[in-house]
């Protein structure tokens, strides 16, 4: 693909995105998007053969780039500390501050949103959807694997179920968010969340740079 062309793709794709976000999967229409960007049905049909081609693709970008800021926020975080849970807590504090980004605020989650509408999507999309949140929740796995393996927590617990309750705290808050208008709420959750791991691992040292 040149460089025109996909720069005309991600134009499509974001304004779909905000649309999405704004009025639902079953409320846009292509129509939405082309007044959005000011392009033709034919450049809509160069790149989706269809209303239901474009959410395809629109989850697969989505999830492409969500998957990569996850990924760059934890190596950042581990080439900062040395100790699993100082990592983790620098991601939780560098996640925050994406969430409460005023250039960039989210409208929500397009997982949340697909998983509401599924009935208007292919089960290839809707297991893609859940594919990618399992791969979401076993990065954290891993990351509470190793917290657990140096720091015994305060109570039974298993990285499974703080992984899980680290993802529903995040769909959570981002839902409510959007439901209250109060931006920022999904971030003060994950905040409370890395109060409550300061608690359960209460004997762990902490290395207190940034």
């Amino acid at each position: 693909m040149t460089a025109r062309a996909e720069a005309t793709r991600e134009r499509l794709l974001k304004a779909a995105k905000q649309l999405v976000m704004s009025k639902g999967f079953a409320g846009m229409s292509i129509d939405d998007v082309l007044r959005a960007t000011d392009l033709t049905k034919g450049a809509f049909f160069h790149h989706f053969k269809s209303k239901a081609d474009l959410a395809d693709q629109l989850m697969r970008w989505y999830a492409e780039n969500d998957m990569k800021m996850f990924r760059t926020l934890l190596a950042e975080a581990e080439a900062a500390h040395d100790d699993p849970l100082d990592q983790l807590l620098k991601f939780l504090t560098d996640f925050e501050a994406y969430l409460c980004d005023p250039e960039h605020p989210p409208r929500g989650c397009m997982y949340a949103l697909y998983t509401y509408e599924d009935d208007h999507f292919e089960n290839a999309v809707k297991d893609f959807v859940a594919e990618t949140l399992r791969t979401w929740t076993a990065m954290y796995i891993r990351k509470f694997q190793e917290v657990i393996d140096r720091h015994p927590p305060a109570r039974h617990v298993s990285a499974k179920q703080l992984a899980e309750m680290f993802v529903a705290v995040i769909e959570g808050g981002l839902i409510l968010e959007r439901a209250h208008k109060n931006p920022g709420m999904a971030a003060r959750q994950s905040e409370q969340f890395r109060s409550y791991l300061e608690l359960l691992f209460p004997s762990a040292p902490r290395e207190r740079a940034a």
